[in-house]
């Protein structure tokens, strides 16, 4: 089965490459299903009901979050409606929603689908690799076609739950930095891995943002508004050709395309 992951979608030029780009890459490339990290979605910051309708309307089947999953204040509500959002699962106990999903179709094997968050440099949740054990061997018993997004700051973090995961799952990819690496492998236990997946939005600026005033920060260190960028606008991801019977992954393809004026 072939799985797209599209790297964290940022603000309105993200949604819309989306919208515009996902039809093309499903028929190019036979997609049976599609993740997107949309905690960026609303604005640059956070998500909301109607950034995440949006989304899905586009083809997304699940959409994952990170660290800005909370700057929206209706977002907590949106978790519970609705559990195709997820939140990092390595959150404490009683938080809103839920840090994973298994997703059925018909006419193809179920797919479990895992948020996780990184520690390193990032907010102290609870431990992503102890977490991972645990929801992992659970959902096991339900599937072995598993993805795992981890949104997280260390590039050791990331490549270390991989090799922690490899043979378990069928990969382990990285968020949150907006910046695609060029690391893809499948581990001998047949992990697909890939430190970061990049972001989905306008690349003429600093991360999906405009250029002048974060140069402005670095330059006088005072406040300033970073606007969502609307220039170059790209999507960033990752295809995955997994087999749906040993859930190990077969082949892993980077995507960066250019969304057309």
């Amino acid at each position: 089965m072939k799985i797209l992951f599209i790297g964290d979608v940022v603000g309105g030029p993200g949604r819309k490459a989306v919208k515009v780009l996902l039809p093309r890459l499903r028929e190019q490339h036979g997609l049976d299903l599609v993740i997107a990290n949309g905690e960026n979605s609303a604005g640059g910051a956070g998500i909301t009901a109607s950034t995440a309708r949006e989304i899905f309307d586009a083809g997304v089947d699940v959409i994952t979050t990170g660290d800005h999953v909370w700057d929206q204040k209706e977002t907590a509500q949106l978790l519970v409606a609705d559990p195709r959002v997820l939140r990092p699962s390595n959150y404490p106990a009683g938080v809103p929603g839920q840090g994973s999903i298994v997703v059925t179709r018909p006419g193809l094997p179920p797919v479990a689908v895992l948020n996780l968050q990184g520690r390193t440099f990032m907010p102290p949740l609870e431990n992503p690799f102890t977490v991972a054990a645990a929801e992992v061997a659970k959902l096991l018993a339900q599937t072995p076609v598993i993805f795992v997004d981890i949104h997280a700051e260390a590039t050791s973090e990331k490549i270390a739950l991989g090799w922690f995961l490899d043979g378990q799952v069928s990969a382990v990819i990285g968020t949150h930095t907006h910046v695609q690496t060029a690391d893809e492998r499948i581990l001998p236990g047949g992990t697909a891995c890939l430190s970061d997946a990049g972001f989905t939005g306008g690349h003429g600026g600093v991360l999906g943002r405009e250029w002048a005033p974060i140069v402005e920060r670095f330059l006088k260190q005072t406040p300033q508004r970073f606007g969502v960028c609307e220039t170059d606008v790209r999507l960033h991801g990752c295809v995955l050709d997994i087999d749906e019977a040993t859930g190990r992954t077969r082949t892993i393809v980077r995507v960066a395309e250019v969304l057309m004026a």
